[in-house]
């Protein structure tokens, strides 16, 4: 009885961590609280969501819908918005017992938007008269020394942040493209109306866009003519991500993006993941890879780069058999020969013809676009720990 116990204890240890391992997610948190929606609505608007699950130790300070007040008014582009959000994101843990164990009421702790003296301060309702203040309200979810998100009595006053911020100068993507190494991509996404009008809407509000040199667009090109419609929306959004990277960052911060095709193909992942690669930033879709060799354009909100192959999502594309993982043996079989791994990345200059190697054409299907094939695919983090937990509970059960 006491082995079993055990054993469900640990069971559920190792399913808190892989709930830990999965993050957060800041605005399905406060989709469950309705109170909190014209907030949660502009953390959406402003892409300021992405930036605070990026993080591992954080406050958010909320505001309730009857008290957004200069939030709530118009006029406001949505980077002053953004600003003016920035200033209740606090970069450092403060859950509701913390703040009640301060000394003197006060705390002063840095912010996502950084004024001139690189603090900002959350003033207590008992403070001097003369101090803006925002009392605490109430704690509405912690997850201990990672995320708390607390309710503060209204919004926060900073005549900085709420300083006028003018939009950003218009960009023609095409242009852009087609004054670097991407002229051909610039062309495919041209002849896209629906892929161009979302690139563009979503240019100006955090967007960083990878386009295959053209050498890499030509090698790709049969496999592209045999894509349905939806198929090259959907492989053209994939090389868009709906948020700002600098190369910087790219490569400081590896790991899963998501991708434009995320939320305009319905029931589809078309996610890849970002890997350093000495000082450039490599990208892998489990299909094929490609490596950053050009910076076009890095000025947030947008940033453009190019790559050295045109990316091929799993949605579309089977697993490369190279990446795949390797099936159980079934006894003795004839000599096969090692495909080889795709070459490191070429310059924009060079051809590389290796994208038709690296994976097999795309799936037939009676959707509209071609779907992948996802029996090598590796399994997800949540699964892996439940596996660990059930062989721990098993071998406890033995044991006792």
């Amino acid at each position: 009885m006491e082995a079993r116990r055990r054993a469900l204890l640990v069971a559920l240890a190792v399913l808190a961590l892989a709930a830990a391992a999965e993050g957060y997610n800041i605005t399905k948190i406060l989709a469950a609280y309705p109170e909190y929606s014209q907030f949660n609505k502009l953390l959406t608007q402003t892409r300021l969501a992405q930036d605070i699950n990026k993080r591992r130790t954080i406050t958010v300070l909320v505001v309730a819908n009857g008290d957004m007040g200069s939030l709530a008014g118009g006029g406001r582009t949505l980077q002053t918005i953004r600003h003016m959000l920035q200033i209740h994101v606090l970069v450092d843990y403060y859950g509701g017992k913390k703040l009640h164990q301060l000394a003197h009421g006060v705390t002063a702790c840095s912010s996502m938007f950084q004024h001139r003296g690189g603090k900002v301060t959350f003033t207590a309702e008992d403070a001097e008269d003369s101090a803006p203040s925002s009392a605490f309200v109430k704690s509405v979810k912690e997850i201990p020394y990672d995320l708390a998100v607390l309710q503060i009595s209204k919004v926060l006053a900073s005549p900085e942040a709420e300083a006028p911020v003018a939009a950003p100068a218009p960009v023609n993507i095409t242009e852009l493209l087609s004054k670097k190494y991407c002229k051909s991509f610039a062309g495919l996404l041209a002849a896209d109306a629906d892929a161009y009008s979302t690139i563009n809407a979503t240019k100006d509000n955090g967007l960083t866009l990878f386009c295959p040199v053209d050498s890499a667009v030509a090698s790709f090109m049969p496999k592209y003519k045999n894509l349905t419609a939806k198929g090259r929306t959907a492989i053209l959004l994939y090389h868009a991500v709906p948020d700002y990277y600098s190369l910087q960052l790219l490569t400081s911060n590896s790991g899963k993006v998501s991708t434009l095709a995320t939320s305009n193909v319905a029931k589809k992942d078309y996610s890849f993941d970002v890997e350093k690669d000495g000082e450039t930033a490599e990208l892998d879709t489990k299909v094929n890879s490609a490596s950053v060799t050009y910076t076009i354009k890095d000025d947030d909100p947008l940033a453009v780069y190019a790559i050295s192959k045109f990316l091929q999502p799993k949605e579309l594309y089977k697993i490369a058999k190279d990446i795949a993982p390797a099936p159980a043996p079934e006894g003795p079989k004839k000599k096969k020969t090692t495909k080889k791994k795709p070459s490191a990345a070429a310059s924009p200059s060079d051809d590389d013809d290796d994208d038709d190697s690296a994976a097999d054409s795309p799936d037939d299907s009676s959707s509209d676009d071609a779907t992948a094939d996802k029996d090598g695919a590796a399994p997800s983090a949540v699964a892996g720990w439940v596996t660990a937990a059930v062989a721990v509970a098993s071998a406890l059960a033995l044991a006792a």
